[in-house]
Parts: C-alpha cells; sequence; structure tokens
C-alpha cells in the first residue's frame, strides 16, 4: 500500500534564524569598517579600540538577535 503525504515541510534554516547570503555580507562589511574606525570614531560611539577588536574577530554567523527574524 502506498500512502502520498501532501504536507510542505521544506526546512530552510537560514531563513528561519535570519541568515542570509546579504545578511553575512552586510554583517562582515560592517565588522571589518568597525575594525578599521580610529580611536576618536570609537570614542565617538562610545567603545573601545578592544571591543571593536572583539566585535570584529566573532565568527560570521554569530549574528545579533536582533536580525534573526
Amino acid at each position: 500500500m502506498t500512502y502520498v503525504s501532501h504536507s510542505h515541510a521544506t526546512c530552510h534554516p537560514a531563513r528561519t534564524h535570519g541568515w542570509t547570503f546579504s545578511t553575512l555580507v552586510a554583517l562582515y562589511r560592517s565588522r571589518r569598517a568597525l575594525a578599521g574606525l580610529s580611536p576618536e570614531a570609537l570614542a565617538d560611539i562610545g567603545i573601545n579600540r578592544d571591543a571593536a577588536l572583539r566585535e570584529a574577530n566573532r565568527p560570521a554567523w554569530d549574528l545579533p538577535r536582533r536580525w534573526a527574524r
């Protein structure tokens, strides 16, 4: 006997976690830009060089929670 399922259970893990290629590219670019800011620019946004480098060196898949949808 053959059973046909009518469910369309498609898994899109990237979409469920808010990860798209363009999101990862934007995150990479913003982290690289942060790493290249001058000490004066970092002081303007209220972070120091160590915090900027920690953020810049986070893995690409480590998205801020507010980006996940």
